[in-house]
């Protein structure tokens, strides 16, 4: 159930990085409004989130080795978010990638 959960915040965390991006598109008044703006304090505290989360699952019995590998699915999310949100090209190359860690997800796990 915890590896579930910490699936979740995943997913989760590569949504707040797409917040990191989207406040990334755009031209601030100030260069310190690029790091201190609303788009990034929301981004960070979501990563936050995630990160109480995982330690709250790795509290409740899911192995440091299995939480790992759960993050690597990152790796499927963040370039599939960004092609959703922001039209960046998933190149065969990459889908390629994706696909290995998949696969060695999905190994590790049987």
């Amino acid at each position: 159930m915890y590896a579930y959960i910490a699936l979740i915040s995943v997913l989760i965390a590569a949504c707040a990085q797409m917040l990191l991006k989207r406040s990334a598109q755009y031209e601030h008044s100030r260069w310190w409004r690029q790091y201190i703006n609303g788009w990034v304090i929301t981004g960070y505290l979501v990563m936050f989130m995630t990160m109480v989360v995982n330690i709250w699952c790795l509290h409740n019995g899911l192995l440091l080795k299995e939480l790992s590998v759960i993050e690597s699915l990152s790796y499927l999310f963040v370039p599939v978010l960004s092609w959703y949100i922001f039209d960046e090209p998933i190149s065969r190359r990459k889908a390629l990638a994706i696909g290995i860690i998949i696969i060695g997800v999905v190994v590790f796990f049987l």
